[in-house]
């Protein structure tokens, strides 16, 4: 047989490496793109200019380079995935420019059955690279994937050992990052890494009604076959799933309002899309602020987030309910590091 059907669970074994295909070089038309698709209008990546002012060429959006590898890993990782469940120890390693080449692999982390014997979690590492062979991104994610035969013999289980969260001495802060120049009109808000306090909270007050064609587009655009978003007919439902990058990326882009200079995305702490979205759903979002720390940079701070989309029935600063579920309508759970000037 010459077409790929994906692998199902039993496929998976501990320590295998995955090597996904095809490379994509990125050029301003994915820039374009992504700016057509979400509201996004953080400075250093809407204005060249404001970039060369903090130290960086025209880098893309942390997010673009999170969608490109992700995309490159679904043919392997996700094809007859259920759901995509979470993500840890994520790192952009090192800023994407228009030109660069994008590959990526995988390596098995961990897999475990399912109760049910029809599905299971599988773990794995991901790496993306650019064209010169530098590392770019790296992160862990868990899939919840289809089982070809349910009486297919259970690999033993692995799961593995996470950390809760990245130390900020742990973030790779871009070389040549400063702050030292920072326009605050520009960005957009006056409000420095100082201004924020541990445990604070922020409504981001804007919306979005998220569409069939758009998020269609989205996933066409970084090349995701999952078909949980591509099939309306893998689903009894009849409905495409949207992709849970779409809703970080809709989210990131809300965050804007009381949040616009957390600039650069360094570090994924961990996140969970706690509930489906589909066309005609309306976005909102919150965030909490979870931890402040200095860097080397000048300038360049880092701040600790938790942003928080949900529903609009479910009302901002609702994430839990009182026997430790999300609640209703809360979409997407995201711990993340940004870079903040001081």
């Amino acid at each position: 047989m010459k077409t790929n059907l994906g692998k199902f669970f039993e496929d998976y074994t501990v320590g295998e490496t995955l090597h996904h295909g095809v490379p994509r070089t990125l050029r301003g038309g994915e820039k374009a793109l992504y700016h057509a698709l979400y509201p996004a209008r953080h400075a250093i990546y809407s204005s060249e200019e404001f970039a060369r002012s903090c130290g960086l060429a025209d880098p893309f959006d942390d997010m673009i380079t999170f969608h490109t590898v992700f995309g490159k890993t679904v043919p392997d990782v996700s094809l007859n995935a259920v759901a995509n469940l979470g993500y840890a120890e994520g790192r952009w390693l090192k800023p994407v420019y228009p030109g660069d080449t994008i590959t990526a692999s995988s390596e098995v982390i961990g897999v475990k059955q399912n109760s049910n014997g029809k599905t299971g979690v599988v773990w794995v590492r991901t790496t993306g690279q650019n064209g010169k062979g530098d590392a770019v991104l790296e992160y862990v994610r868990w899939v919840m994937v289809r089982k070809r035969d349910a009486d297919a013999p259970v690999p033993e289980t692995v799961i593995p050992d996470l950390a809760p969260a990245l130390t900020p001495d742990q973030l790779v802060i871009p070389k040549g990052l400063s702050f030292a120049d920072y326009d605050f009109a520009l960005a957009g808000e006056p409000h420095r890494l100082g201004d924020y306090t541990i445990g604070e909270t922020i409504d981001h007050v804007d919306r979005v009604t998220v569409e069939e064609a758009e998020h269609m587009m989205a996933t066409r655009l970084w090349q995701n076959t999952a078909k949980v978003h591509f099939d309306a007919t893998n689903r009894d439902d009849g409905k495409r799933l949207i992709y849970g990058g779409h809703v970080i990326s809709m989210a990131r882009a809300l965050s804007f309002n009381g949040l616009a200079n957390a600039q650069m995305i360094v570090g994924l702490n961990g996140g969970s899309h706690t509930s489906p979205l589909f066309a005609g759903d309306t976005i909102c979002g919150w965030s909490e602020v979870l931890d402040k720390a200095e860097t080397t940079a000048p300038g360049v701070g880092a701040i600790r987030l938790r942003l928080v989309a949900h529903k609009p029935e479910a009302a901002p600063f609702t994430l839990k309910t009182d026997n430790g579920k999300y609640a209703p309508g809360v979409l997407l759970d995201l711990d993340y590091w940004a870079l903040m000037p001081v």
